[in-house]
């Protein structure tokens, strides 16, 4: 068994004022073309507004000092200050099923003349509807949950239980994943951004390169293909070790990057020869957005605790959720998932509506054929985009990652941010990841012609960068 590679973009080094290094994780608000945007772009009405948003929210890179300053948000569509409208491909992950969306508006209104909060120690009939319907949907024998207002605290209440499943502590998770911005959830993710500069992490919070099939940390590309050396080392780490409590590990990442097919099944092999815990991070990825309702489906495999949020709430309410086994309810003693909100009738109410919508409107095999069909023209771009290196996702998670060298594979992070605010100029916002990664993710309730014009403003954007980008540079 070879040495473990390190993390390919950072992972737990000190922070400094290396922006090229900060915006590997993500497009940060430092760099000098947002401030060449801004000048450009915003009138003095919206100026106003993101001066007193800088006086009082504490500032922070992927934050405040804020972009721009919304009025309005539906279907596919944010609206800014002076009325221009943009496509979001961005929306946090939240907009499954639209902005503003009529069944969760009005589940949502019905539900605050009804029972607006439920108090602790008491239970409401919408809590219990959710619990039974994600118990209902949920792969394999998953049935038990617990509800909390975030993703993050739900990656806590999954360390948590499986903490008293197994009698352990300590967990693997991956270099460059993201779980949540809370210590514990920084703690099993991977990136500089949340990690660095903060002191001591949670103890025992071991990492593995992730399984990436574009930038193999194992080189499985000069082996001629997936060998799975992610996955092995994975079983390797496991037996080392001895006693991990939990591999914990975002089904498909977020940027995205897709496991190859046989990688989580011999996870899974591992982690029941160890007698460790799976935890399958699906916050961003859930509910339909990958082309079925959990990403895991994909793989045939199914987690021993599944943690949900983002759209969970419809895109109005904030709520996560972990589901498991009932094998699991061992923490009746202990106050695990000890949230102010965590029966909110209000939230849960969303969230039935927006599983109606998703399930009524057939919205996972729609992701699934259009997402086929856009993969489709992002391929065919590549073919004509020599900043293109890769395109690659699942379902309506897409991702356009340039390089400036196909041979090399170094990122162009310059150009993709390039790129980025010359597809805001023309109505389409989307983020980008990894310092290099175009990542599309699209309201599930897009039409045909509006994805289509979508791509069409990416490629015009992309035409746009490359002339002024010189080859190779």
């Amino acid at each position: 068994m070879p040495s473990p590679p390190g993390p390919r973009r950072g992972g737990g080094g000190a922070v400094t004022d290396d922006r090229a290094g900060l915006r590997a994780e993500g497009d940060v608000n430092l760099s000098d073309r947002r401030a060449r945007w801004q000048a450009a772009s915003l009138d003095a009405e919206t100026r106003a507004v993101l001066e007193e948003d800088a006086r009082y929210f504490f500032h922070q890179a992927l934050s405040t000092p804020c972009l721009n300053v919304l009025r309005a948000c539906e279907g596919i569509y944010i609206e800014d200050l002076r009325g221009r409208r943009y496509m979001d491909f961005h929306g946090n992950f939240v907009h499954q099923v639209g902005f503003a969306n009529p069944m969760v508006l009005a589940a949502v209104a019905a539900q605050i003349e009804e029972l607006s909060f439920c108090t602790r120690r008491y239970a409401n009939r919408t809590a219990v509807a959710l619990a039974r319907k994600l118990a209902a949907l949920a792969p394999g024998d998953l049935g038990k949950v617990l509800f909390c207002p975030t993703g993050a605290g739900a990656i806590g209440i999954a360390l948590q239980l499986a903490r008293a499943a197994t009698g352990r502590h300590k967990t693997v998770s991956m270099w460059d994943s993201f779980h949540g911005a809370s210590l514990d959830a920084v703690s099993v993710g991977g990136e500089a951004l949340f990690r660095g500069g903060i002191g001591p992490l949670v103890p025992g919070a071991e990492h593995v390169p992730p399984p990436d099939p574009y930038r193999c940390a194992w080189g499985c590309r000069a082996r001629g293909g997936c060998d799975l050396q992610c996955a092995h080392y994975i079983d390797y780490v496991l037996d080392k070790e001895g006693d991990i409590a939990a591999v914990v590990a975002e089904t498909v990442r977020a940027i995205p990057v897709v496991p190859h097919p046989a990688f989580w099944r011999a996870v899974r092999e591992a982690c029941d020869r160890h007698g460790t815990l799976l935890i399958l991070d699906e916050i961003p990825t859930a509910l339909g957005r990958t082309g079925t309702m959990f990403a895991c489906e994909h793989y045939d495999v199914v987690p021993d605790l599944l943690v949900l949020g983002k759209g969970l709430g419809g895109g109005i309410w904030p709520l996560a959720a972990v589901i498991g086994r009932p094998s699991l309810d061992v923490a009746a003693d202990r106050a695990v998932g000890h949230y102010t909100h965590e029966k909110n009738p209000v939230a849960c109410a969303a969230a039935l509506a927006a599983l109606m919508v998703i399930e009524t409107h057939g919205l996972a095999p729609r992701a699934r054929e259009l997402g086929r069909r856009a993969l489709e023209r992002l391929r065919e771009m590549q073919d004509r985009h020599r900043l293109i290196g890769d395109v690659r996702g699942l379902g309506l998670l897409l991702g356009v990652e340039l390089v400036r060298d196909r041979s090399t594979r170094e990122p162009a992070i310059e150009e993709a941010e390039a790129v980025m605010y010359a597809a805001l100029d023309r109505g389409l916002s989307f983020k980008v990841t990894a310092g290099s990664v175009l990542t599309l993710a699209p309201p599930l309730i897009i039409t045909d012609s509006e994805l289509d014009r979508a791509l069409a403003i990416l490629e015009v954007s992309l035409d746009e960068v490359e002339a002024r980008a010189p080859r190779g540079a």
